[in-house]
């Protein structure tokens, strides 16, 4: 009997040599063990061996397809290095106009002799006190400076006050590092991280690498369904949940109050914790986080990548005191500890209220920018939120998310498919995230436009090389 592994390899050898395109068709599984003079069964692992590779991928009633945008097995992480395309509208960078000014004004107190001395020697998970008041007060929701934050179209008075502790708060180097010290310090190897449907690319490639099975969860235009979250957990027991409330990433949904608080609910009633993702959340302020309504059993965890600069990637959680000990012991473990710099740094921006005034103008920023994807987009099926950074746009027929993301690779523009998103690799829905954060306002304008005429035009147009 032909071994699984060794048909997969002809197949992965086809699509790196060219001879299988992105976007182009497998043949049913009954069809290639026909083919092949291979049990179906066989067939079947072929199948979930190239969809585990990340090299292709399954949509439901369609069938299986080859993805775009990999030139070698493994060769790259969706969403985890820039695309390299002229017009990146893969990754989001926000980055605005006098940023950088104001930055190297807070950083220089930093500069001086006595305080570098300080700043470059090393810290640990439990950062400086500077750092941990400073980042209380940010998670906590308030200005930079303490002072109440603008509403901006949040509720508000949803949920009770709540301050963060100091003493709760740990340091990552980065956001994303400290998204794997939580799940890692949560669920053993093994063992089962309920997510929403459509995920933040990281958390699925963090699960991998600490061999956890991701379980995901069905969503609507609110949010969570918390009664499928106890199905799924009566089925089969989760050991916690992952969740963004806050612009989820790529939908752009924020949880309605109603829904987050039959979540919290739910969870206590499932006992279960909750890592809370709140890197997107300064794009919509006013509104508590779920540590808020639950902080007994809720790790949330922030980043300076997205509010500041991708390069300025100080992490943090607050961390109930029960789970303290271990989340402290995975950061160490994973040599995930902070920068002393780079938390220095962070001090002098958050309490001087440099980052309040680039948090403020980045909400005007994004605001902009979904005005223009609505106006170059308009007609198409959308999903966003009016102060998000991203827009997910679900493809007109005859258009499926691979063959689309190849055709706008020839036109020079990187976007991101939907499977980069999908949590069960062998449904995948067609249609693609846009980010708008990365490019200069007018060659954004231009890329959707251009994203727009490929959208009208028939995939064979595009992409039959002899045409």
């Amino acid at each position: 009997m032909e071994d699984y592994r060794v048909i997969a390899d002809e197949i992965v050898a086809a699509i790196v040599e060219g001879r299988l395109r992105p976007g182009e068709q497998l043949p049913t599984q009954r069809a290639f063990a026909r083919r092949r003079g291979i049990a179906g069964s066989t067939a079947g692992r072929v199948y979930r061996e190239l969809v585990r590779r990340g090299l292709v991928v399954g949509e439901v009633g369609r069938g299986t397809f080859v993805r775009a945008g990999h030139d070698r097995p493994g060769a790259r992480v969706p969403l985890a290095e820039p695309a390299g395309a002229p017009v990146d509208l893969e990754l989001n960078y926000p980055v605005v106009p006098g940023q950088s000014a104001l930055l190297a004004t807070g950083l220089a107190p930093v500069l001086r002799a006595d305080a570098l001395d300080a700043a470059l020697r090393p810290v640990g998970a439990t950062g400086t006190a500077a750092a941990r008041e400073a980042c209380a007060v940010l998670a906590s929701g308030s200005g930079c400076t303490g002072r109440d934050t603008p509403d901006q179209g949040g509720d508000a008075g949803d949920g009770p006050a709540w301050r963060a502790t100091a003493d709760d708060v740990l340091f990552a180097a980065n956001g994303r590092q400290a998204i794997a010290a939580a799940l890692a310090a949560l669920v053993p190897p093994g063992q089962r991280l309920g997510v929403e449907a459509l995920t933040y690319p990281v958390v699925k490639a963090v699960a991998q690498r600490l061999g956890i099975t991701l379980v995901p969860l069905p969503v609507d235009e609110s949010g969570l369904l918390p009664d499928a979250l106890a199905a799924v957990h009566r089925a089969t027991p989760l050991r916690a949940l992952y969740l963004q409330p806050r612009l989820q990433n790529p939908l752009g949904v924020t949880l309605a109050p109603e829904r987050r608080e039959a979540l919290v609910a739910e969870l206590r009633r499932l006992d279960l914790p909750l890592v809370e993702d709140a890197i997107w959340s300064f794009l919509r302020p006013g509104i508590p986080p779920l540590a808020a309504l639950a902080p007994e059993r809720t790790i949330l965890v922030d980043s300076l990548s997205k509010r500041l600069a991708p390069g300025l990637t100080t992490g943090f959680a607050v961390v109930p005191a029960a789970l303290r000990a271990s989340v402290t012991a995975a950061l160490h473990s994973g040599g995930w500890t902070p920068s002393g710099f780079a938390l220095e740094a962070a001090v002098r921006w958050i309490t001087d209220g440099t980052l309040g005034t680039v948090e403020a103008a980045k909400r005007a920023d994004a605001t902009e920018r979904q005005l223009l994807a609505r106006h170059h987009l308009a007609g198409r099926t959308l999903r966003s939120d009016p102060c998000s950074y991203y827009v997910w746009w679900e493809l007109p027929a005859p258009w499926r998310a691979e063959t689309f993301v190849a055709a706008a690779t020839r036109e020079g523009i990187a976007v991101t498919p939907g499977a980069a998103f999908a949590v069960d690799g062998r449904a995948t829905p067609s249609a693609v995230r846009v980010g708008l954060a990365s490019p200069p306002l007018p060659v954004l304008a231009e890329a959707l436009d251009t994203l727009a005429r490929v959208a009208r035009s028939a995939p064979e147009e595009l992409l039959d090389p002899t045409a």
